[in-house]
């Protein structure tokens, strides 16, 4: 009787030290009689032509197993999230749920031009094909993706940890912008919790992840402003939206965006930017050797920690969302 119920956490490879914190944070709320919580062994064989094969090297029967797994980059880290999910199905574990604090594809939620693929939504399939039981993810490019899946999603906000944070700047005539028009619910929600205006950028593509111009609406002139939205790619669009407003009398603007994918020039283009300071959480590890002095992280390992223990427990996880 002992397996019956029993909490099991491990992490894939790419989210080994989120992992961690997570484990930390779980223990520090937990009960004294309660025994302390550790990191599953949870080991994965790389093979010489790209395979590779994870093994539990610990019983996971009965148990309720999290797996953690950034899917950034996404192809290989979803790969290797499915096979664990399999692994731990084909070992009897009561439950498999999937902590995927960033959910990569998750930008292909629509065909937005004929003949193109819907990622989020054939990801979700994957899951729910390898035996997941639930996902549990932060900040998603679109609300609607939760509905690709047939299974339950605990979707959680970043806001819980940057409210809080912008709150404490104390900073004046703070104003909240969005970097689209699809940021502009985000942003509304945040004024709304703030008590600010909103400043909402519009911008058109000349092509993918490249932007050719952006314009601002909105009372900009002396205003302290964030930018907040969901991602961070090669911060072209946010670097070009901030220059944008301080050209148009913003005493300052800052950022912060949940997930800091950071890829190709996006370091260069953001210290060379006006941005004065660019929050981020920890959802995806920070490269090693770059220039990060704009760069503040702030950790979401709390707030996971915090939902499953709750999600374990069948207790109800609306409190800890901001919005």
């Amino acid at each position: 009787m002992n397996n019956v119920h029993r909490m099991a956490i491990f992490a894939c490879r790419a989210s080994r030290d989120f992992a961690a914190k997570v484990i930390d944070g779980l223990n520090a709320i937990k009960s004294p009689e309660e025994p302390e919580l550790r990191l599953g062994n949870l080991e994965v064989t790389p093979f010489s032509d790209g395979e590779f094969q994870p093994a539990y090297m610990e019983s996971v029967r009965g148990a309720t197993v999290f797996l953690i797994q950034s899917t950034f980059p996404p192809a290989e880290n979803l790969m290797e999230l499915l096979l664990c999910i399999d692994a731990a199905k084909r070992a009897s574990a009561d439950k498999v749920i999937a902590v995927i604090p960033y959910f990569g594809w998750a930008r292909q939620d629509r065909k937005d031009r004929p003949r193109v693929s819907i990622g989020a939504k054939l990801a979700a399939n994957l899951l729910r094909a390898a035996g997941a039981d639930r996902v549990m993810t932060c900040d998603l490019h679109a609300d609607q993706i939760q509905g690709f899946f047939d299974f339950p999603v605990d979707h959680v906000y970043a806001s819980k940890v940057f409210i809080p944070a912008i709150k404490a700047m104390k900073i004046p005539d703070l104003a909240i912008a969005a970097p689209d028009m699809g940021g502009a619910k985000r942003a509304n929600a945040y004024a709304k919790d703030l008590r600010c205006p909103v400043v909402i950028c519009h911008k058109s593509r000349a092509r993918a992840n490249v932007v050719s111009k952006i314009t601002a609406i909105g009372e900009v002139e002396g205003k302290n402003i964030i930018i907040v939205d969901d991602m961070i790619d090669t911060a072209g669009t946010l670097t070009k939206a901030a220059d944008v407003l301080m050209d148009m009398g913003a005493a300052s603007v800052r950022a912060c965006a949940t997930h800091g994918i950071l890829s190709g020039p996006a370091f260069d283009n953001i210290n060379a930017s006006k941005l004065a300071e660019v929050f981020i959480t920890d959802t995806i590890p920070l490269p090693e050797g770059k220039d990060t002095h704009k760069i503040k992280v702030m950790s979401m390992t709390g707030t996971f920690a915090s939902i499953i223990r709750k999600v374990y427990n069948y207790e109800p996880i609306s409190p800890e969302f901001i919005f």
